[in-house]
């Protein structure tokens, strides 16, 4: 059977959107594990303008679904005397100027409660008076938001309660900021599907891809192949900016260019992912520009494939990360290219591509991670890295992105059309 009709067969994907039920049922999680104390989760600003489309912060979006209201805070008051108002949504108050030019905001009513599952919601352009009024009832803060950027030596969240402390006496503030990873690290059915999904539509796209790659191709053109299949396989993008790096720029991890033509004999490294109702992929390939692999290019390319298959063969709950790195490193090392592979096996993958849940932390079942070594030999310009995303299941786990060729033999077919 021929691999790009299997594979358009299954990329169509729809009807799996998390519920708001499933969102009721995150925030409910969250405060649980708050323990009475209140808590802030910020779905940040639109800073964008019309340079590109705005997303809120993974953990709004994760606990409310919520992705076109810049500017939102989602407030836990455990405390609170009328249950109703325990968790309350705060939105950005209207502006008929600010709309015309980014969109109409809704005006607070039943239909928007029941549209985005809270019983509170209230439109103000600020909430110190809110806080005041939490500090009055309650002396515990929890902090659930991390560090933004670089710049920052506290989370907002963190310098708003640190803000309410010196005006409060006695207060408590307790650290919880790994609450929401260690939820968003083991992903519902539902969150595996729309993954899964995203990956089919990866799938169509490599396959055009597969069929397109030939010397004298610019790698650019190859970038629009991928996210042109994409495209028609029903994702609304990618979920990071592809990299396609032939040759010297293989050996470039985080090559963004893609602005080289490919050369005959060369390699050519493709890393991109779907995009899928607020899940991406993440797969990497590495293919020959002229379809057919040279010795040299088949012997690191199967060193490479041996350690991502034995690492992959070894996840299962309770394994780390850092466990599946030893066993791709240790086969990779043996035969004298350790000093070579120079990042780690992989990372979480989620709302965002790198979804920070605590790579240290042994595996879930529901955990969803990539595993991807690589070996990059800049001397050469040869480098190969082989990704897929793997779900972590009761009893070890199921490779989300078989489909896609990776074995020499059946890359050369693809590649051959």
């Amino acid at each position: 059977m021929n691999w790009k009709h299997v594979c358009c067969r299954y990329s169509i994907y729809d009807g799996n959107m998390i519920t708001q039920k499933e969102y009721a049922t995150r925030r409910a999680k969250v405060h649980k594990a708050l323990k009475g104390a209140a808590g802030l989760v910020f779905a940040g600003k639109d800073e964008s303008h019309l340079e590109g489309s705005w997303r809120p912060h993974s953990h709004f979006e994760y606990l409310t679904g919520i992705t076109n209201e810049s500017g939102a805070v989602l407030l836990f008051d455990p405390t609170h005397p009328t249950p109703s108002r325990r968790e309350v949504l705060f939105l950005v108050s209207r502006n008929p100027e600010t709309e015309q030019w980014d969109g109409l905001r809704k005006s607070i009513g039943s239909e928007l409660r029941k549209k985005m599952g809270f019983a509170t919601i209230v439109r103000t352009p600020s909430i110190p008076m809110v806080l005041k009024d939490i500090a009055s009832r309650s002396k515990k803060f929890a902090p659930l938001m991390p560090i933004s950027s670089v710049k920052e030596s506290v989370s907002t969240d963190l310098a708003m309660w640190n803000d309410v402390a010196t005006r409060t006496p006695d207060c408590e503030i307790r650290d919880c900021a790994t609450v929401i990873p260690s939820h968003r690290s083991v992903k519902s059915a539902a969150e595996i599907k729309i993954i899964q999904a995203a990956i089919n539509m990866t799938e169509r796209g490599f396959s055009d891809t597969f069929s397109f790659v030939a010397p004298g191709i610019n790698e650019y053109k190859v970038q629009a192949t991928l996210e042109h299949g994409y495209a028609m396989a029903g994702a609304r993008g990618s979920a990071f900016s592809p990299i396609v790096g032939g040759g010297l720029n293989s050996t470039v991890l985080h090559y963004g260019q893609n602005d080289q033509d490919l050369v005959d004999g060369d390699l050519v490294c493709i890393d991109s992912g779907a995009f899928h109702a607020g899940y991406g992929a993440d797969i990497s390939r590495t293919i020959p520009v002229s379809g057919k692999f040279s010795k040299r290019q088949k012997e690191i390319y199967e060193i490479v494939l041996a350690a991502e298959e034995a690492a992959i063969r070894a996840v299962k709950p309770g394994v780390t990360l850092s466990e599946l790195d030893a066993i791709a490193r240790r086969i990779i090392t043996r035969v004298g290219y350790g000093d070579y592979f120079i990042h780690s096996i992989g990372h979480h993958l989620g709302l965002e591509t790198h979804d920070n849940c605590g790579p240290n932390l042994p595996l879930k079942s529901g955990a969803v991670i990539t595993i991807e070594p690589g070996i990059y030999l800049p001397d050469e310009a040869l480098g190969v890295r082989i990704e897929d995303d793997i779900a972590v299941t009761p009893t070890g786990h199921k490779n989300l992105s078989k489909n896609i060729p990776k074995k020499v033999s059946d890359i050369e077919k693809a590649m051959r059309g």
